[in-house]
């Protein structure tokens, strides 16, 4: 029997100290401190914008080596409570936590499978409650997954942090963020399907079709035009709960052969292996959410000069009751479903990202505003790929 995902928790980062990645989501995106732990070599800070949190490990020293290796707990292992330090020599997003309960059944269930626990199921406890939490490593590249029972606890966030004072909460601040939408691996040639087998099989997600035209045997690709990309996505949580944020999308990136050099395989190169290439954050109004961040800062990459003089593109905007201006403006995408004759009846996505976060061109956001579309339109994938290539592109 696999585990059942409840929901997602948080997703962590390993940066060095002084990286600015805790500085940017506070000051940048908005996100609220939340809770801080540190020790003698190490600071965990979890930041939140509405359900969606990040929780930012801070390395004080460098680290000792390069590649994907996963040290054995001992000395120094708590560093990092409810994760493991991966000794990783980028800085990198690596650790994908989900809620669930009975975290030893789990845990032995996960073994019989060939998982791997990197931490045992463990117990931590503070004046509010305890919670019990293992942390298994997944196939992709360096991604392992904290699994946590919080259900007896009532803190602020877990054990072992202490809560931050935050200022009071002003007048809303434009960048309406409400939780994760889906988190996209960049895996090899060729793996993407083994992936998905995995987190079927291990963790019970279901397959997720991102488009009407996908195959179910080989993902949804896209050739032609400068793009080459085979998608595959799995949906975890429970099928009959509604609310989206007890969900969570996984979405598998990779390259095709005939692509040539591109950005799924720049992740691999620069980070070292596979892994979390991007998180999509979901915002229920895109164009105050890009113009807010954009203000504090936040630099989102330009899509291609002809996206908005493409023939259909100003009466596909229009017919979704959108300004094609103000989404220009921003350089936000937009792609639309025809559900029926009737504008009201039209279902849509929005979309835009940011440049990479870290000195290598690894890890970004998205921003993402959904009315009715639950995949993933054609129209923006290539218009996002060929955004991100660009930039990388004049990168170099």
């Amino acid at each position: 029997m696999a585990a059942s995902v409840s929901r997602l928790c948080h997703v962590a980062f390993h940066v060095p100290r002084g990286q600015g990645l805790a500085s940017d989501l506070v000051t940048k995106f908005r996100f609220r401190p939340v809770a801080v732990r540190e020790t003698a070599r190490a600071r965990q800070l979890a930041v939140c914008k509405g359900a969606a949190v990040f929780v930012v490990n801070e390395r004080r020293e460098a680290a000792p080596c390069s590649g994907p290796t996963w040290p054995s707990p001992g000395p120094g292992a708590s560093d990092f409570l409810y994760d493991v330090d991966p000794a990783y020599a980028v800085s990198t997003a690596c650790n994908v936590c989900f809620e669930l309960e009975d975290i030893p059944g789990v845990s032995r269930r996960l073994q019989d499978r060939g998982c791997r626990l990197a931490v045992p199921p463990t117990e931590v406890t503070d004046a509010d409650g305890s919670v019990t939490y293992s942390v298994v490593r997944s196939i992709v590249g360096n991604v392992s997954h904290t699994l946590l029972d919080r259900s007896r606890y009532r803190g602020p966030f877990l054990p072992g942090f202490h809560a931050v004072t935050a200022a009071p909460e002003g007048p809303p601040d434009g960048a309406e963020i409400t939780h994760v939408d889906h988190i996209t691996y960049a895996c090899p040639r060729g793996s993407a399907r083994t992936v998905l087998d995995w987190y079927e099989s291990c963790f019970g997600f279901r397959r997720f079709l991102l488009h009407g035209a996908e195959d179910a045997g080989e993902g949804y690709v896209i050739r032609g035009r400068g793009v080459g990309l085979r998608l595959m996505a799995l949906q975890g949580g429970r099928a009959e709960r509604a609310r989206p944020t007890d969900g969570c999308k996984l979405v598998l990136a990779e390259s095709l052969p005939e692509q040539g050099q591109n950005q799924v395989d720049t992740f691999l190169e620069q980070h070292g292996g596979a892994g979390v290439q991007h998180i999509g954050l979901y915002t229920t109004d895109i164009v105050s959410t890009a113009q807010t961040l954009a203000a504090a800062g936040v630099q989102f990459v330009e899509p291609p000069r002809t996206y908005y003089s493409e023939a259909g593109k100003t009466e596909e905007i229009q017919g979704a009751g959108q300004d094609p201006g103000a989404l220009a403006r921003h350089g936000i995408l937009l792609d639309a479903e025809l559900a029926g004759e009737s504008p009201s009846a039209r279902r849509y996505l929005m979309q835009i990202f940011t440049k990479p976060f870290f000195p290598e061109e690894t890890f970004f956001l998205e921003l993402i505003e959904r009315r009715g579309a639950s995949g993933f339109g054609e129209g923006n994938i290539r218009a996002l790929w060929k955004s991100v290539q660009g930039y990388m592109d004049r990168q170099r």
